[in-house]
C-alpha cells in the first residue's frame, strides 16, 4: 500500500508521457511492486496478486489520463480548469476529517467544506491543557532541543556513568552525530536537522558536566528538605525505620566492597517513596516536592552517611540568619523555642522556616531601600526550606557545603523559541531538570493521550461518515472522447457557471439552476458527472433513487420506510450540512416520487435554500454563494411503462440534455463515441489506445475513407499491426451501426404513447454498455458472418432477460437488420395483429370473461377476413373466372356481408354459486325469460367450477330471425 501511494505521487508530478513510461519501466520501487506480485503468485495467493497488478495498471492509466487533462483542460497551472467557455477553480484539498479549534473548543471539520461538528467526548475534553501544543516535545516553557537533550541523557544514564563520561570525552562532531542518530526515528517530536541537534549538543554537554559535578546537589532543595525532614521524624525505637536504615547502610558497605555492583536498588527507593508520599502532606511548604526524587536522594544519603550535602544558597541563608540572631540577640530565644518542640520535628521545622524567612525578608527590605533593582542576595523559598531542615537537625557543617556552578549562559543557539534570545540561552541546572521532569511526567503523557484519542475520534467518525464513498473516482475504462470535449463538457460548463460561478472576478453572484441528464441506461451519466466532480475537486454526493423509491416524500430520515432509504436521506442531509464544494447528484429519479423532487425547487432557483433535517432537528440550509451544484439523472424510457414524472417548476429551472440522442451537427461525434468508448474493451485496440491514444482517430479515418494517404500516425506501427487495427475497427464500425439502429428504435418506441402503438414496445437497448460487450469478442480473424453471429448472439441473450416480449423484440431486431425470413415475417405480422386486437380490447387478459367472448368473436371475424383475403387473391389471379366460380364468389360475398351485419349484443349476468349447490344454479337458470314467438337468442353458460371462479357467467348473443336472414 505504501509503495503504491508513493508511485502514485511520483506519477502525478510528471509532465510528459515519456516520463511516465520511463518511470514505470525502470524505477526500483515499481520493480519492488512487481516482485511482490510474483512472490504472492508463488505463494498461491493469486487473488491478492491480481489485485495489486490491477492497481498498478490502473495507476498508469490514471496518470496518462490526468496528464492529458492537465495539458488540454487545465489553464494557469493545476488550479484552474476550462470546461467549454468557462473556467473553474479546482479544489486540491482531500476530503479528510480533522480536528480544529473553534470558539474556544475543538471541532471535527471536513477539509474544503463548511462541515463542523463539536466534540463531546469526555476523554478528549480532559486533555484541554495540551490542545495548544503542536508537537509532544515543546510548549511555551520547554524548547524542543531541551527535551531532546534531556531524553538523550536519560538514555545514557541507563547505560551507566561510563557512557556519559565517554560521550563527554568525544569531540563536538561525534557528540552531534550521536544525538543526530538518536533523534532520527523520533520524527513525531519535530526536530530539524542542523538546528535542534546542534542546540541539543550544547544543552546536553552543559547538563552532563553539571550533573557529574553536582553529585547529590542534582536533586532540588525541596526534595532534599522533604527527605531530611522525614528522616528527622524517624523514631529509633521504630522497627520499620531502623530496619530500613540498617538495610541501606549494608547496601552502602556492599558498594564499597564491590564497586562494580549496581549503584541503586529500585526496590529500596520505592519503599522510601511510599513513606515520603504519606509524609509529604504533613510537611508545610513541601507539598509540591517530588517524593520519588526525595526517596532517591535519601537512598544515596543513607548508603553513604558521612555528612549531609548542603547547597551554597542554603548555607548562605543559614549564615545570614545566624548573623541576624546574633545582631538582634535572639539566638537564645530561638534555641529555647526549638528545645520546647524537641519531640515534634515538623513543628520545629515550621518555627525555623518562619524565623529564617522573617530575618531574611527584613534584611532584603533594608537592602532594597534606595535601590531600583532587586538585591542579588535574595534567597528563594526552596533554599530557605532546606536551611530550616539543616537548622533543626543541628548537622550543619561548612565542610559539607558543595560549591558547584549550576548556572551558565550558552551561546550559539540556533533554534526559535522564547527561551532563546539572540542565540543565547540562560541555563539553570535545577530549573532545567525540575521543568523537564514535570514536563515528562505530566504534559507528555497527556499530549500522547490527546493524540491517541484524536486519532481514534477521527478514525471512528470517518468510518461512520464513510468518506471514501464521497470521493469522486474516475473509472479505469473512462474515455474522454471528442463527443465529451465538443459537446458534453461545454454544456456542463455552461450549467455549472450558473450554479457555482466561475474563477476570477467576473463570476456570477445570482447562482441558480439544475443540470438534468436523461438517457437510456448505459450512456455513462453517472460516470461523466463523477469525472467532472473529480476534476473540479468536488465531493460527489450520490443519492440513489431506487433506494429511495416512491414512498419517500420528505427529507426526514425518520420518515423513511426502510434502512436503505433512511441512509440515502441521511446522506442527502449530510451533503447539505457540508454546504460547500459538493456535487449533489440524485441518480435514477424516475424511481422517486414527484413530491420528493419538489423539495429541490427552492434550492434550484435564486434562493438556493432547502429544508432539511439534521440530528433530528429541522434546518433551513442557505447555500447562496456556495460552491454547490445540483445534478439529477434519469431514464424516461422505463421498461415497466411507468411515466417519468418531474415537477414542472423543477423542470423549468433545469438545463436538460439527452445523452442518448445527440443529433444535428454533433451526430458524427455521437456515432464515433461508440467506438472511442469501446476500444479499451477490445483486446487488439486497447494496445493502440494505451500506447498512442491519438492514433485511434487516425485508424477510424482510414477505415472510413479506405485510404492511408494523408493520415499521420503518432506512433510507429508495423504493417501487421496496422492491418489488425483496421480489420477490428471496420468490424466495430459494423457493430456500431447496428447499435445505433437499436438505440434509435428503442428511443422511438419508448417515447410513444401506448394508445398509438401498432406493434409491441421495443425494449432492447443500444448503449455504450452493449457496444463494449460485443467489442470484447471482436478479433481481426473473424469473418463478416462471425461478426453478425456475435451481434445476434448478444441480443438473443439480452432478449432473454426481458420480463416479457422476448420473441417480439427479437423479431423486431431482425426486421431492423433486414434479415427476417418468410416464416419470421408471417409470425411478426401475426404478433402485430394480435397486439392491435389486444390494444383494441383495452389490454385485458384471458381471465376476463368478456375478453374471452369478444376474443372468440374477433377470432371469427379474423377467420372471415382471411377467407375474404384468400378468395380475393384467387379472384385477382383468374383472368377469366368460370361462371360457377363467379356465382360462388357472389354468394360468399353475400354471406360475409350478412355476417358483418349481424348485431352483436353481449349480455353478462353474474350469478353467485355456492359450492355443491346445484339447485341454486338451476333456479338461477330458470329465471331466464321463456320463449316467445320470436326465436330466443342463443345463450352460453360458463360454469364457475369449470373455470375456477366462484360465480357462473352467462353470455347472450343475439341472432337474426328467419325473416331477417
Amino acid at each position: 500500500e505504501r509503495l503504491l501511494v508513493t508511485i502514485q505521487n511520483r506519477l502525478d508530478g510528471f509532465e510528459t508521457a515519456a516520463e511516465i513510461n520511463g518511470y514505470l519501466a525502470g524505477d526500483l520501487m515499481v520493480e519492488k511492486v512487481r516482485d511482490v506480485i510474483a512472490q504472492l503468485g508463488e505463494f498461491g495467493d493469486s487473488v491478492k496478486a491480481d489485485e495489486i497488478q490491477t492497481r498498478l495498471k490502473t495507476l498508469r492509466e490514471d496518470a496518462a489520463r490526468q496528464l492529458k487533462d492537465r495539458q488540454e483542460l487545465f489553464v494557469d497551472g493545476k488550479d484552474v480548469i476550462q470546461l467549454g467557455n468557462h473556467r473553474f477553480s479546482v479544489n486540491r484539498q482531500e476530503l479528510e476529517l480533522s480536528i480544529v479549534p473553534r470558539d474556544g473548543t475543538m471541532w471535527l471539520h471536513l477539509a474544503g467544506t463548511n462541515y463542523f461538528e463539536p466534540i463531546r467526548d469526555e476523554a478528549f475534553l480532559s486533555t484541554r491543557e495540551v490542545w495548544d501544543l503542536e508537537i509532544v516535545s515543546e510548549n511555551r516553557a520547554v524548547y524542543r532541543a531541551e527535551y531532546l537533550a534531556w531524553q538523550w541523557l536519560r538514555d545514557l544514564e541507563t547505560q551507566g556513568d561510563e557512557a556519559i563520561d565517554a560521550w563527554l570525552a568525544s569531540d563536538e562532531e561525534a557528540r552531534t552525530e550521536a544525538i543526530r542518530q538518536f533523534m532520527a526515528p523520533r520524527y513525531r517530536e519535530g526536530y530539524t536537522k542542523g538546528v535542534h541537534d546542534r542546540d541539543a549538543v550544547n544543552l546536553a554537554t552543559k547538563l552532563a558536566e553539571v550533573h557529574r559535578q553536582a553529585g547529590l546537589l542534582r536533586f532540588g532543595p525541596g526534595e532534599r528538605a522533604l527527605a531530611l525532614l522525614w528522616q528527622a521524624t524517624w523514631d529509633a525505637e521504630d522497627s520499620a525505620t531502623s530496619r530500613m536504615t540498617r538495610k541501606l547502610t549494608a547496601f552502602g558497605q556492599m558498594r564499597q566492597g564491590f564497586p562494580g555492583a549496581a549503584a541503586i536498588r529500585r526496590g529500596y527507593v520505592e519503599e522510601l517513596a511510599r513513606g515520603l508520599a504519606e509524609f509529604r502532606g504533613q510537611a508545610p511548604g513541601l507539598e509540591e516536592a517530588d517524593s520519588n526524587l526525595a526517596a532517591e536522594y535519601l537512598f544515596y544519603e543513607l548508603i553513604d552517611p558521612v555528612s549531609m550535602v548542603v547547597s551554597p544558597r542554603a548555607a548562605e541563608a543559614l549564615k545570614r540568619f545566624q548573623h541576624a540572631l546574633t545582631t538582634k540577640r535572639l539566638d537564645k530565644t530561638f534555641l529555647s523555642l526549638l528545645v520546647e518542640l524537641d519531640e515534634d520535628p515538623v513543628a520545629q521545622f515550621e518555627v525555623a522556616r518562619d524565623w529564617i524567612g522573617g530575618a531574611l525578608d527584613t534584611e532584603d527590605r533594608s537592602n532594597r531601600v534606595g535601590s531600583e533593582t532587586e538585591p542579588s542576595s535574595i534567597v528563594a523559598e526552596p533554599w530557605r526550606l532546606e536551611a530550616a531542615v539543616h537548622l533543626i537537625r543541628d548537622e550543619f557543617d561548612l565542610m559539607a557545603v558543595k560549591h558547584v556552578e549550576t548556572e551558565a549562559m550558552i551561546e550559539g543557539m540556533l533554534g526559535d523559541h522564547p527561551l532563546v534570545e539572540g542565540g543565547r540561552y540562560a541555563f539553570d541546572y535545577l530549573a532545567f531538570t525540575s521543568k523537564l521532569r514535570r514536563f515528562v511526567a505530566t504534559q507528555v503523557p497527556q499530549f500522547e493521550a490527546y493524540e491517541a484519542r484524536k486519532v481514534a475520534l477521527i478514525e471512528n467518525r470517518r468510518r461512520e461518515m464513510r468518506l471514501e464513498e464521497f470521493k469522486a473516482k474516475v473509472m479505469p475504462a473512462f474515455v474522454r472522447n471528442r463527443l465529451l470535449d465538443r459537446v458534453y463538457l461545454p454544456l456542463i460548463g455552461d450549467n455549472l457557471a450558473k450554479q457555482m460561478g466561475t474563477a476570477g472576478a467576473d463570476t456570477r453572484t445570482d447562482r441558480m439552476g439544475l443540470l438534468l441528464l436523461i438517457s437510456p441506461p448505459g450512456y455513462g451519466k453517472t460516470t461523466l458527472m463523477e469525472y467532472v466532480a473529480n476534476r473540479l475537486g468536488l465531493a460527489f454526493m450520490k443519492i440513489n433513487g431506487p433506494a429511495l423509491g416512491h414512498e419517500v416524500r420528505s427529507l426526514d430520515p425518520s420518515d423513511a420506510p426502510n434502512a436503505g432509504a433512511r441512509e440515502e436521506i441521511h446522506k442527502l442531509n449530510f451533503a447539505l450540512e457540508m454546504g460547500d464544494n459538493i456535487m449533489l447528484y440524485v441518480d435514477d429519479i424516475q424511481h422517486t416520487h414527484p413530491e420528493f423532487l419538489q423539495k429541490f425547487i427552492s434550492l434550484c432557483d435564486a434562493q438556493r435554500k432547502i429544508e432539511g433535517v439534521w440530528n433530528g432537528e429541522s434546518k433551513t440550509y442557505d447555500l447562496r454563494g456556495r460552491k454547490v451544484c445540483v445534478v439529477m439523472a434519469g431514464n424516461p424510457y422505463t421498461e415497466s411503462g411507468g411515466k417519468f414524472q418531474i415537477p414542472d417548476m423543477l423542470a423549468n429551472r433545469a438545463d436538460t440534455y439527452n445523452l442518448g440522442d445527440i443529433a444535428g451537427d454533433h451526430s458524427g461525434d455521437f456515432e464515433a463515441s461508440y467506438i472511442e468508448n469501446s476500444v479499451t474493451s477490445n483486446p487488439v485496440l486497447s494496445r493502440l489506445a494505451s500506447r498512442h491514444p491519438a492514433d485511434v482517430h487516425a485508424v477510424m479515418r482510414i477505415v472510413a475513407t479506405g485510404q492511408r494517404e494523408g493520415v499521420d500516425l503518432e506512433g510507429s506501427h508495423s504493417l501487421e499491426e496496422m492491418e489488425e487495427y483496421e480489420s477490428v475497427m471496420a468490424k466495430l464500425s459494423r457493430v456500431r451501426d447496428t447499435i445505433l439502429r437499436v438505440n434509435r428504435e428503442y428511443i422511438r418506441s419508448a417515447a410513444m404513447e401506448d394508445a398509438y402503438r401498432t406493434e409491441p414496445p421495443f425494449r432492447l437497448q443500444g448503449s455504450y454498455r452493449n457496444m463494449n460487450r460485443i467489442a470484447e469478442r471482436i478479433l481481426p480473424i473473424m469473418t463478416d458472418g462471425e461478426v453478425e453471429t456475435a451481434i445476434f448472439y448478444h441480443y438473443e441473450n439480452e432478449a432473454q432477460t426481458l420480463t416479457k416480449g422476448a420473441e417480439a423484440n427479437l423479431l423486431k431486431f431482425r426486421e431492423l437488420e433486414d434479415v427476417l425470413t418468410e416464416a419470421e415475417t408471417e409470425r411478426w405480422d401475426e404478433i402485430r395483429r394480435k397486439f392491435a386486437r389486444n390494444l383494441l380490447m383495452g389490454g385485458r387478459g384471458d381471465d376476463d370473461p368478456v375478453n374471452r367472448v369478444v376474443g372468440t368473436l374477433a377470432g371469427f371475424s379474423d377467420g372471415l377476413g382471411r377467407i375474404e383475403g384468400v378468395l380475393s387473391k384467387a379472384a385477382a389471379h383468374q383472368a377469366q373466372p368460370a361462371t360457377l366460380a363467379d356465382v360462388t364468389v357472389e354468394k360468399l360475398e353475400q354471406m360475409i356481408a350478412a355476417l358483418r351485419a349481424v348485431p352483436v349484443n353481449v349480455e353478462i349476468k353474474v350469478v353467485p354459486v355456492r359450492e355443491g349447490d346445484e339447485e341454486g344454479a338451476a333456479e338461477a337458470s330458470s329465471e331466464v325469460e321463456k320463449p316467445t314467438a320470436t326465436p330466443a337468442p342463443k345463450r352460453k353458460r360458463l360454469r364457475g367450477k369449470e373455470k375456477g371462479v366462484p360465480v357462473d357467467v352467462e353470455t347472450e348473443v343475439d341472432q337474426p330471425t328467419a325473416d331477417e336472414a
